[in-house]
């Protein structure tokens, strides 16, 4: 899986996901997925650039 990038597109802000081939496999919205992440306990450690996928180290 790669790494979420962060697009700011001047209006709004997007966590973005690219496939192989270099297009937008996945998009979310940064203030839906950073409230996202808050209400749920992950139970794995997320390596960098995945904290999507999982609890941050503090």
């Amino acid at each position: 899986m790669s790494k979420r990038e962060l697009i700011d597109t001047g209006t709004e802000k997007r966590y973005v996901r690219r496939g192989k081939e270099g297009k937008f496999k996945e998009s979310v919205d940064v203030s839906g997925s950073l409230s996202a992440d808050a209400r749920h306990d992950a139970k794995h450690d997320a390596k960098p650039g995945q904290g999507d996928k999982g609890d941050l180290k503090p």
